[in-house]
């Protein structure tokens, strides 16, 4: 039995190498045909291997869901493409296919390094803003600080009325329903004064998960309830600046916890993607009133109360609704710039739109909106991400980090079975966010604990120490949030993508909550070595994990911890 585990394996591991052999052979005028036997060399090499059967069987139904009249050969040809001869940054042009694809200058990308630099930002961005302000976190905090960012709320809101002419200044603030009302003060308190100041300007909106209802709502106590699944997205926007980051709106966020964060400076386009999937999202989910009520819109199905598949099938329509209608308008623009690039086309035009100021830069960097939300059927993130991992060659880097090590089986099997070396950073017991938390969220850390010594010993078993590498994040007086990855094409010393956002590459990530970050691609070196700062940055305070790592003392995990961990770690 374990010797067919291994043979399956290595065929998985072998089977993006098969598929580029084969393809090899084929002329590429024969896209259809080519994709057809590339299917079905996927399915002959890999057998029975679980990640892939669900990778590719699942296939055919995210793309129904996801890209509407585009069919599954076209996202093959389109990987078919890449892995055979594309160079670059280019190669991961592919993503189109499944989002829009926004392209910038890397001169309006900007990495922040410190909490103290996100926070500073966020509050002079909302004391700039002149027609609107997004935020969608987990939840806003109750401390001062949060208090000084919903007073610069209040002062700009204060100015905007006073301007000439009639306010269209917008405020929308997305938080998560069961961990914005956790406690007596609470995100819903703190927002409360400015709904009953500026009724017609502000909207908050509280995601309460389909999955949480009935007997389980009723049983579930405050604080274990938000494990069924939350509001996971943190974006904060302002006018036509967005910034991406895996924080939240909450003092620690702005102190000593360390995230990622990077600001986006006047795209307007990809303001005005995140705005409307903010809005869908606020759509499907409960408005607080003035005097803390909350109700859903009119002829809204309801979260928990109504029918829930009607009620995922809503929210599946409107968040694809924005997301295939920006990926339409990219590709019209697209078409046109090309078209108006094109020899034929009238050079009076041409200099028209120069003398205008209409012509663009030609983009050295594209950003691609990666969106997870399972309980709505939306799976994009979790696909493009798999995709990566599985195609990533001999030789690449792919630096990985998450707050909280929990990977899903198929991103564990992809690590250990494909080509590539990995740098997997994570959180030591003491920066870990539950560490010294009373009852038994005080035990997490311990879980976690648990769980990277059962991969590691998996890495060690495959004698793949030298490929996977694990490294544990440590900073005194620090708690570490950070999440993403960066990956390093063969022979370069600096990344040409990244990916920053909310997810933590966990079951809860993938499969429980509402989930965006973007795919950052880039030629430009100057943004490519920002990134690879901020990475160096992140990895400097590690130490390497080794077999003696686990038998230190604060490495002790208890035998119920034990017993437990497999039948929780889902939710955590």
């Amino acid at each position: 039995m374990a010797a067919r585990k291994r043979k399956e394996r290595a065929m998985a591991a072998g089977g993006a190498a098969l598929w580029r052999r084969l393809s090899a052979w084929l002329p590429r005028g024969r896209l259809g045909l080519a994709a057809l036997l590339g299917r079905l060399s996927d399915r002959l090499s890999r057998g029975r291997d679980r990640r892939a059967r669900r990778m590719f069987g699942n296939l055919v139904k995210i793309q129904g869901c996801i890209m509407n009249q585009m069919s599954e050969i076209i996202f093959l040809e389109s990987v078919f493409f890449w892995a055979l001869d594309c160079e670059g940054a280019h190669r991961f042009q592919w993503i189109r296919n499944l989002v829009p694809e926004f392209g910038i200058s890397s001169s309006h990308v900007k990495v922040l390094s410190s909490p103290a630099e996100f926070y500073e930002l966020l509050k002079a961005q909302i004391k700039a803003a002149k027609q609107r302000v997004v935020m969608a976190s987990l939840y806003l905090g109750t401390g001062l600080l949060e208090q000084e960012l919903v007073n610069c709320l209040e002062e700009t809101l204060e100015k905007s009325l006073q301007a000439e002419g009639s306010p269209d200044f917008r405020v929308s603030i997305l938080l998560d329903y069961t961990r914005g009302s956790r406690g007596r003060k609470n995100s819903r308190t703190m927002l409360i004064p400015l709904l009953q100041r500026f009724p017609e300007q502000v909207r908050v909106s509280l995601f309460h998960t389909p999955n949480l209802r009935g007997l389980l709502r009723l049983l579930i106590p405050e604080r274990f309830n938000e494990t069924i699944g939350l509001q996971h997205i943190k974006v904060y926007l302002f006018d036509d600046n967005v910034i991406l980051s895996g924080a939240n709106l909450s003092d620690l966020y702005f102190t000593n916890r360390q995230d990622r964060y990077v600001l986006l400076r006047d795209t307007p386009e990809i303001a005005d993607f995140f705005t409307e999937l903010v809005d869908a999202i606020g759509d499907v989910s409960l408005q607080l009133q003035q005097d803390d009520t909350v109700k859903m819109m009119e002829g809204m199905v309801h979260p928990y109360q109504g029918d829930k598949v009607a009620y995922c099938e809503i929210a599946n329509r409107r968040v694809m609704e924005v997301i295939n209608s920006a990926r339409t308008l990219q590709e019209l623009l697209h078409a046109k710039t090309f078209h108006s690039s094109q020899p034929g086309s009238s050079l009076l035009s041409q200099q028209g739109s120069q003398a205008s100021g209409s012509l663009k830069p030609e983009p050295d960097t594209w950003i691609y909106p990666l969106i997870q939300m399972k309980p709505f059927g939306i799976q994009i993130d979790e696909m493009v991400t798999e995709t990566l991992l599985t195609e990533a060659e001999r030789d690449a880097r792919i630096y990985l980090t998450t707050g909280y090590f929990n990977l899903t089986q198929a991103y564990m099997d992809l690590i250990l079975g494909t080509r590539a070396e990995y740098r997997i950073l994570l959180a030591s017991p003491e920066v870990n966010g539950f560490f010294g938390a009373k009852g038994v969220a005080g035990a997490i850390p311990a879980a976690y604990v648990y769980i990277e010594h059962q991969f590691f010993s998996e890495v060690c078993y495959r004698q793949q120490q030298e490929r996977v590498q694990l490294q544990e994040y440590s900073r005194a007086g620090w708690t570490f949030h950070a999440k993403g990855l960066w990956l390093y094409l063969a022979g370069s010393d600096l990344p040409c993508l990244t990916l920053i956002g909310s997810p933590n590459f966990g079951y809860r990530s993938v499969h429980r909550d509402l989930e965006a970050q973007v795919a950052i691609v880039t030629e430009n070196k100057a943004l490519q070595q920002q990134l690879h700062q901020e990475q160096e940055q992140l990895y400097l305070c590690s130490g390497v994990v080794s077999t003696s790592t686990f038998e230190q003392p604060n490495r002790y995990v208890k035998l119920w911890v034990k017993l437990v961990t497999p039948l929780i770690k889902n939710f955590f």
